[in-house]
């Protein structure tokens, strides 16, 4: 993927291999940003993108180009944003810029630790379908992530959690709390009125396999297994590992789905009611659901935080622009929970920028929608910035 200045616009070259965060934030009214993204047949391609329009409006545009075409999409939306269903809870205040880069610190620091010790499942499956989810921008409840609305239990409880390509497992916080919980906008999920809940048991295969998906040892209490899973930034959630049945839409229900009920929560959270974890485990969200998806997912950020995008489980039938490209996932990291792409350079104004292939070459590069700020190696950075 190339990303170019022109003089306000930036491009970033892929290739079939990567590692980088791409949520990137410009604050910037005037700018706008070339991305041109290089495929198997090293076809190169542009898109320019006004960063204009990244800027927040006072009414969420409810417009979202294909998401109607996909019975099992989820919105997504931005935490922060108008369109979020947690925007009422005015006594969450957007974080500053400062406060984004410490937290995103955090985030850097945990996934480079899960780097170290993760290695990937893999499942056969055979059987694809389509689930859509709205995604809405978050910003309302204290952070950048974006969030979308799943329904939990029978009845079910609807919970707007933060989705998360760089974790695994999923949690919510769940009463009686026997710790802590964090405030969220919600009300919290009470397992003792569903009739689908279950514990999972210490001795079992699904317990033993939080090590996996979490980095850390599954306790028990009594003869129930308790999950916990600590953030970069030093957030965390305990709790009990269980089984419920998942609502993605009308049409997408899943029974004894594995997540976290968790009974002591702290952290930057925000006001969402947990997390959704779609990483490469076999915890994660699209492994659970491989026998419909077949591991299948994609998304679109909404392009400000004032308007909606969608997480879609499946091979989504149609897109919304002929203009969307493809470049194939990293292979150098596939033993890993995350994402990657290979970057092979950045240009700026429609000058490549001398920069060493074995720079972005030693780590590769992530995706992760958990992570706000886009970030480049030391020596790649440093030519960005003198060339801009």
């Amino acid at each position: 993927m190339a990303t170019m200045i022109v003089p306000n616009s930036i491009a970033f070259q892929l290739s079939a291999n990567s590692l980088f965060f791409l949520l990137l934030i410009i604050f910037c009214s005037s700018c706008k940003t070339t991305f041109a993204f290089q495929g198997t047949k090293s076809k190169s391609f542009h898109h320019i993108l006004h960063l204009n329009s990244l800027l927040q409006s006072a009414a969420c545009n409810s417009s979202t180009q294909g998401l109607h075409h996909q019975k099992s999409s989820l919105q997504v939306v931005h935490k922060h944003g108008p369109c979020s269903p947690l925007h009422l809870d005015r006594a969450k205040t957007p974080p500053t810029h400062a406060e984004t880069f410490f937290q995103d610190e955090g985030r850097v620091r945990y996934i480079q630790s899960r780097l170290a010790n993760k290695s990937g499942c893999k499942a056969d499956v055979k059987v694809t379908d389509v689930a859509n989810l709205p995604a809405k921008d978050g910003r309302v409840v204290g952070s950048g992530n974006y969030i979308v609305t799943v329904g939990i239990g029978t009845p079910k409880k609807q919970l707007s959690l933060i989705f998360d390509t760089g974790s695994d497992i999923t949690w919510t916080q769940c009463e009686p709390c026997l710790g802590f919980c964090y405030h969220q906008r919600d009300a919290k999920f009470d397992p003792s009125v569903s009739s689908t809940y279950s514990n999972v048991s210490c001795n079992s295969v699904q317990c033993s396999s939080l090590l996996s998906a979490t980095g850390y040892l599954p306790l028990c209490s009594l003869s129930t297994c308790v999950y916990r899973i600590q953030y970069g930034d030093s957030s965390f959630s305990t709790g009990f590992f269980a089984k419920e049945r998942l609502t993605l839409t009308p049409f997408d229900v899943f029974d004894n789905f594995l997540f976290g009920c968790g009974q002591n929560n702290q952290g930057l959270f925000g006001g969402a009611a947990g997390l959704l974890g779609l990483g490469r485990d076999q915890l994660s969200l699209p492994s659970q659901t491989a026998r419909k998806y077949n591991k299948i997912f994609s998304y679109c950020l909404p392009s400000s935080s004032s308007s909606i995008g969608f997480l879609t489980l499946g091979k989504r039938r149609r897109y919304g622009s002929k203009s969307v490209k493809f470049t194939p996932l990293s292979t150098s990291i596939q033993d890993s929970s995350f994402y990657g792409l290979d970057i092979t350079g950045i240009s700026v104004g429609g000058k490549r920028l001398s920069i060493s292939a074995s720079v972005f070459t030693t780590a590769g590069a992530i995706i992760d929608s958990g992570t706000v700020i886009t970030r480049l190696p030391p020596d790649a950075y440093a030519a960005l910035r003198s060339e801009f």
